[in-house]
């Protein structure tokens, strides 16, 4: 029990930290930032500072990894669900629940997805956060897979859906997020299902209560 207040203080100290690296990487870019950018913006000392991080590299490397670890667990929350359970639940307006705990973790850390995702950010992380989709869905998807039915090879399938799942998010950080997760997830669920052209309402392969 007594290790919780400093866990508890562990962790708010590098949430701070991660916050001062949040605002000071949009005002004047990584680059430009300095560890006494970080202590000042943090209101704390440097000797705190180095306790958590090398230097400013390591710190955004961390940040950047412990999003990526929280991703990569998901799939350990949440019930594998058969190909007839995920079309049952769009047919009944229900979103996918792994979609659900993706779009509550991107509201826990918005202000530094919105950040890092963006023009002032890190541009390989769109790269590995790409890659951290892509792997999630493969392991999804593989035991599903009807090679005989399957109309494009499944490389491909991938690699489109995982930029379009990049991109319905980054829209969603960039417009103030202004749908719940659970919104979110329910229209992610439904273009990465039934595909834009069903969505669109251009052609309609599926039914829908809608």
């Amino acid at each position: 029990m007594s290790d919780h207040p400093i866990d508890r203080r562990i962790i708010r100290t590098k949430r701070m930290i991660r916050d001062a690296l949040t605002e000071l990487m949009e005002e004047k870019g990584f680059d430009g930032i300095t560890v006494r950018d970080l202590t000042e913006k943090a209101d704390i000392n440097r000797g705190t500072f180095y306790l958590h991080y090398r230097d400013k590299y390591d710190l955004l490397e961390k940040s950047e990894n412990e999003i990526f670890q929280e991703l990569e667990d998901l799939p350990k929350e949440v019930q594998q669900l058969t190909s007839n359970d995920t079309i049952k639940l769009i047919n009944q307006m229900e979103p996918i629940p792994f979609a659900v705990k993706l779009f509550e973790r991107l509201l826990g850390h918005s202000s530094f997805m919105k950040m890092i995702l963006g023009p002032k950010g890190d541009p390989s992380f769109q790269v590995k956060l790409k890659e951290v989709m892509r792997k999630n869905m493969l392991e999804h998807i593989m035991t599903k897979l009807n090679k005989e039915e399957m109309m494009v090879p499944v490389d491909y399938i991938l690699a489109y859906v995982s930029a379009a799942h990049l991109g319905v998010i980054q829209h969603w950080l960039n417009t103030g997020m202004e749908q719940s997760p659970r919104e979110m997830a329910l229209i992610l669920s439904k273009m990465a299902l039934l595909g834009p052209a069903n969505v669109a309402g251009i052609i309609r392969n599926f039914p829908s209560n809608n």
